[in-house]
């Protein structure tokens, strides 16, 4: 996984340079993938990117969808979120920022408060772990959940 902080590609033309710059062809498929994923401000499934993505790109299937999400997120274009419950989740949002989780709807929130990870990344290396980042997680009730009937 790359540690590389960057701005993520504002363009089409700017995803064809990053691409190119690692051997890789901006397929019709990577273009309208980033296209989607660039117009959201908002947590996506791979699922949720191949019901949109469908309407453009006929005969998408999930593989490739997922396929270009893992590249994305090597280029840190996009941030892999573990929305609990076996929910994977894509954040468009690449810079080092935290989430809040619901445990009831699965609701995931940006979190904007700095923390100093560097400890965590610390023990990680003596444990001979070679940590590419760290974030935090608040699993919990959001305020929908709370004020709704269990």
């Amino acid at each position: 996984m790359s540690t590389k902080t960057h701005l993520p590609p504002r363009d089409d033309a700017e995803l064809a340079e990053l691409l190119r710059d690692r051997g890789l062809r901006a397929t019709s498929q990577r273009v309208v993938m980033h296209r989607l994923l660039r117009d959201r401000n908002r947590h996506v499934s791979a699922e949720d990117l191949l019901s949109e993505a469908s309407d453009r790109l006929p005969g998408v299937s999930l593989p490739t969808v997922y396929a270009t999400l893992e590249l994305f997120e090597e280029l840190g274009i996009v941030r892999r979120v573990n929305g609990g419950g076996g929910t994977l989740l894509w954040d468009t949002r690449s810079d080092t920022h935290h989430h809040m989780i619901c445990r009831r709807c699965g609701r995931i929130e940006d979190m904007e408060t700095p923390l100093d990870l560097e400890r965590a990344h610390r023990s990680a290396a003596r444990s001979g772990f070679q940590p590419d980042r760290a974030e935090v997680v608040v699993s919990g009730l959001c305020r929908n959940c709370q004020t709704a009937s269990p």
